[in-house]
């Protein structure tokens, strides 16, 4: 397998996951009804839309906002993508097949519902702070996650500076 497959491959698994969860989530299970569901000790579905981009920096309040991150979002993924095109390494085309997937699963939900569907709750309650939580996620989300920790590890320990080297 290609490093170019391999990438085309993430990204499609990675969009799959991420647009199926959100189907059936919304329209089949209809978690803003059921809201919260106790899955585990310290995991909840719940429905949260983020109008901005990640921890819901940057706000979307306006049409405006909503179609310029909309822009961003696709301009920076058409970029990501190229570079995972064009990448001869392995796990970084993994790395930039998962962002792109992410990516695109979210860029469909800003252009269809106008908001990012966000639905994955993390916590862990104590006696002594109460609950620690992080922040509502999804399947994009923690594929985005996935590959930026894979292109670090391959910036550090892997081929991505064999990559860039000249050729001569």
């Amino acid at each position: 397998m290609t490093p170019r497959q391999l990438g085309l491959i993430a990204a499609a698994i990675a969009l799959v996951a991420d647009q199926a969860s959100k189907v059936w989530l919304l329209h089949v299970f209809d978690i803003a009804r059921r809201q919260p569901v106790h899955v585990l000790p310290f995991f909840d579905l719940v429905m949260t839309w983020n109008r901005g981009v990640s921890y819901s920096m940057f706000q979307a309040h306006t049409e405006l906002a909503r179609w310029g991150l909309f822009v961003f979002t696709v301009a920076a993924t058409i970029a990501l993508a190229v570079w995972m095109w064009r990448s001869i390494a392995p796990l970084l085309s993994l790395g930039l097949g998962l962002i792109v997937g992410g990516a695109i699963g979210n860029a469909i939900d800003r252009a269809v519902y106008g908001a990012v569907a966000d639905f994955a709750y993390l916590y862990l309650d104590t006696e002594r702070w109460g609950r620690l939580s992080w922040y509502v996620f999804n399947i994009a989300d923690v594929a985005i996650v996935a590959g930026v920790a894979l292109l670090l590890y391959d910036s550090f320990f892997g081929s991505g500076k064999k990559e860039t080297e000249p050729s001569n």
